[in-house]
């Protein structure tokens, strides 16, 4: 289906995040340490009732809530801590840590990857994990912990996940970037949800490596002004019939797919997954979130390209959807359901690359929306 629009508009935007905070205490404390200078909102969701929600992921101290609700207050969107402020607390492992990727899926219900991590700390054991909650109920429905030995607890950095409740797995990439100034150690995890298993392949592979001293550059500045970024699997993306998984590194422009038909048979060997891996060739930008629609596209952001491109596995082609110059590190993308896809630009390689951010700026946090077409919707939804 050929894509093309100029419908795009803001949703919310901040100069800096801020929260519905439940005390004066810890507002006093975010406020006066200045923690709001490293929350970054990432990735970006809508649910059946409309209601947005952004991660913000523990990269260092002082985050109040790593999963939020965005609500309104005094006309203007702040945070809500979700699915409460308990459920948010730092140090108390069975509650969520860091949260970088999460998916709603056609149930309403939402998984949230947590890292486990804060400031990069290793992950403590049982902190890393998926939780399971349904957006209907308000209540819990499953919590899947993730080892050592499937996602070190030093090296590990869960930042994505699939959902695929029609064959019953869950697909997560592992960027291996969790302990600076150490080599990526990238990789995929699956989840049975038959079985409750669990099973890390493509483990320092090539496609889930970084790519061998890249660097680049956004409006001509380094990112990361210091030293060179380096993340490995990091976008991810089921097609609309299942049977292919998408991903890419940040610190590389390729994307990768492989049949998951390999990849649930948990007694396939691991050199013949690493035989299935197909590269598609270069987005000719670097990546960050990426999302299928329900019609066998698949949208990834473009962080060179301050914007959203569309892979079409018909035709073959890479092509820019949107573009725009406050497009500043576009971070996730996903649909409302309703036609359009929503997405975030967070700045994230100035925030934590050693640059310096005008706070004053109103649009350095922006949520947006493109319409892409009538009946398009996530992956999720294909064949509804």
């Amino acid at each position: 289906m050929p894509y093309s629009t100029n419908r795009y508009q803001m949703v919310f935007h901040w100069n800096r995040l801020d929260w519905s905070f439940p005390d004066v205490q810890l507002q006093r404390e975010f406020e006066d340490n200045q923690f709001w200078k490293k929350a970054m909102p990432a990735g970006v969701k809508v649910d059946r009732q409309g209601r947005y929600y952004v991660s913000v992921p523990r990269w260092a101290e002082g985050i109040p809530a790593t999963m939020n609700r965005i609500v309104l207050k005094d006309g203007r969107p702040v945070l809500q801590a979700f699915p409460s402020w308990s459920w948010n607390e730092a140090g108390q492992v069975k509650a969520l840590q860091s949260v970088l990727g999460y998916e709603i899926d056609e149930n309403n219900r939402m998984w949230l990857l947590d890292q486990g991590k804060i400031a990069y700390a290793p992950s403590p054991e049982g902190s890393q994990k998926i939780i399971v909650w349904d957006l209907d109920t308000d209540r819990m429905l499953d919590c899947i912990i993730i080892p050592d030995e499937i996602a070190p607890y030093r090296t590990s950095f869960l930042n994505d996940l699939v959902v695929d409740n029609q064959n019953g797995f869950v697909y997560i990439t592992d960027s291996g970037s969790g302990w600076p100034d150490h080599p990526v150690e990238g990789g995929i995890i699956i989840y049975n949800m038959k079985t409750r298993t669990l099973r890390r392949v493509l483990d320092r592979h090539f496609s889930t490596q970084d790519f061998p001293g890249f660097q680049f550059s956004i409006d001509n500045k380094p990112v990361y002004r210091d030293t060179p970024l380096r993340t490995g699997a990091d976008g991810l993306a089921l097609s609309a019939d299942r049977s292919t998984l998408y991903y890419c590194p940040v610190t590389g422009r390729n994307l990768y797919a492989v049949d998951t038909s390999i990849l649930r048979n948990f007694q396939a060997s691991s050199a013949d997954i690493s035989r299935a891996v197909r590269s598609l060739g270069s987005k000719r930008t670097t990546t960050d979130g990426m999302h299928a629609d329900n019609q066998g596209n698949v949208f990834y952001t473009m962080l060179e390209g301050k914007g959203v491109g569309i892979y079409s596995p018909a035709i073959p082609a890479f092509r820019e959807f949107v573009s725009d110059d406050w497009m500043l590190w576009v971070d996730g993308v996903a649909f409302d359901q309703q036609g359009s896809i929503i997405f975030n630009s967070n700045r994230l390689h100035e925030m934590f690359g050693g640059y310096e951010i005008d706070w004053s700026n109103p649009f350095n946090l922006i949520i947006w929306k493109a319409f892409v077409g009538p009946g398009v919707k996530s992956y999720l939804y294909a064949g509804k």
